[in-house]
């Protein structure tokens, strides 16, 4: 009990955990006691990371950064590959740029406006190795990540497989998935009757025993877990910890003038990555694309009665939240409760114009016009 207590204090925690879990051998009969290791690694990282009560201090100076626009995204990177030359050049904004390490040191926003909608963009400071354990600003840098829509992991096109992996482990460690959908698994906890484990399709790494160990390192004795697909302790412990963060994100290969047209070719079949340059603004029209399709946003346009509609400013929302009533909130909640119905014209309807109710889901570019009580 003494060593565990010396680990959660340490922030050389995912090292020692890391280091167990990797003289582990992996088969049948050790599944549960690396599922419990795992368990016992993010329990212990979540309190390394998450700040003691009424110690003040705050985020810090400069990172507190109000959310504006339709949608947030966030440039993560190491010291020096171009982030705030790719801001300036991509919005007008002007973050220190220089060719040392660790110019920016604190958040810099910039905002675009592509395809109607206002985008906000944040230059976040460089993360070093170990940043989810504390050092250096790295957890202000992450924690603001996770508030993002999207993330930008900008890469110098010269080392970028290390910089990715280490990145990766750094948001990773502090409960970001990039390119994930959340796991197909139902946990509910109840009061009592023990845990109620089923299955709907066959299972490669969990079972009953295993989760039973890892929901036992929570303290949980009581639940429901059903698991829909083919699913992994990780996957487990990420449900059960609820505080995951699931974001889209590009890889931005930059200072690509400094590769040959072969280089070029293979890492344009890389998934998920762009390659550009900032300071010659090269592939910005592919990177602002692929940036609009990553966000999954919505545009609305608006029709006042008698007139014609508004196609320059549209009202812009999240794909999963389209509904008549969101595009009322969106606007003004009182908004909704002098709503009549509205009429609609677009993909989503049969015919133009088509009354609808509050709960009608609406498409890309349709055009509605709300008819009060």
């Amino acid at each position: 009990m003494f060593s565990l207590l010396v680990i959660i204090r340490n922030p050389a925690i995912t090292q020692l955990g890391s280091e167990q879990m990797a003289r582990t051998q992996k088969n049948k009969a050790t599944s549960n006691h690396l599922g419990l290791l795992k368990a016992r690694l993010a329990k212990m990282r979540r309190e390394l990371i998450t700040p003691k009560g009424g110690s003040g201090g705050g985020t810090g100076e400069g990172f507190d950064v109000a959310k504006t626009g339709d949608a947030r995204i966030g440039f993560v990177g190491f010291p020096s590959v171009g982030k705030s030359t790719l801001l300036s050049n991509l919005a007008g904004v002007y973050s220190e740029v220089a060719a040392y390490e660790f110019t920016t040191l604190t958040t810099v926003p910039g905002v675009i406006r592509y395809k109607g909608a206002k985008i906000q963009l944040l230059d976040l400071p460089g993360i070093i190795e170990g940043a989810k354990d504390g050092k250096g600003r790295g957890r202000q840098v992450i924690a603001v990540a996770r508030t993002c829509n999207l993330i930008l992991i900008v890469l110098d096109v010269l080392k970028p497989l290390g910089h990715k992996k280490l990145i990766e482990h750094e948001l990773e460690g502090f409960g970001i998935r990039l390119n994930k959908q959340p796991p197909n698994i139902g946990f509910k906890k109840k009061d009592k009757g023990g845990i109620n484990f089923t299955v709907t399709c066959p299972q490669s790494e969990l079972d009953g025993d295993a989760v039973k160990s890892i929901l036992a390192e929570y303290k949980i004795h009581n639940a429901d877990i059903t698991l829909r697909s083919d699913s992994t302790a990780d996957d487990l412990i990420d449900v059960v910890e609820g505080n995951r963060v699931y974001i889209p994100c590009i890889y931005v290969l930059n200072k690509i003038d400094q590769i040959s047209i072969e280089e070029l070719d293979i890492i344009y079949k890389v998934p998920h990555c762009v390659p550009i340059s900032a300071h010659s603004r090269w592939n910005f029209d592919d990177l602002l694309e692929k940036m609009w399709d990553y966000l999954h946003l919505v545009r609305i346009y608006t029709k006042p009665k008698g007139q014609l509609p508004d196609y320059t400013s549209p009202v812009v929302l999240p794909t999963e939240h389209t509904a008549v009533e969101d595009f009322c909130l969106k606007i003004h909640k009182s908004l909704l409760k002098e709503l009549k119905y509205a009429l609609v014209w677009g993909a989503s309807v049969k015919h133009n114009p088509q009354k609808v109710g509050k709960d009608h889901v609406m498409e890309d570019e349709d055009v509605i016009q709300l008819v009060k009580k």
